[in-house]
């Protein structure tokens, strides 16, 4: 739903079919994935500290690192390189919506 305007606010090349021109370059994922295991241990870290145990308060305490913590930091790196705040937007959104959703399974099993 948000790649097509994700694309065409960020600047990403594109190839003939209109995917990102670099879809097959595994790199990307291999880091996301090892950066979400980097996401998901700190996070449970701060959920054992701070006792969060139950799903509802899991999915809330990730939500709140995604929109408090994660997106601020892509707010200051877009902000100095001059990055479109529909990206932001998305790319925040994506935090946000991404760290609930770590939580939300940190605290179901």
């Amino acid at each position: 739903m948000l790649s097509k305007p994700w694309i065409e606010v960020s600047g990403v090349e594109v190839g003939a079919d209109g995917k990102p021109a670099n879809n097959t370059n595994p790199t990307p994922y291999i880091m996301g994935f090892l950066a979400m295991i980097l996401v998901a241990g700190m996070m449970r870290h701060v959920f054992e500290l701070s006792d969060i145990t139950t799903i509802d308060k899991g999915l809330v305490s990730g939500f709140g690192i995604g929109l408090f913590l994660a997106a601020p930091w892509l707010m200051i790196c877009y902000g100095f390189a001059g990055r479109p705040t529909k990206l932001l937007l998305i790319d925040g959104g994506y935090a946000a919506l991404g760290s609930a959703a770590v939580g939300l399974i940190l605290t179901a099993f």
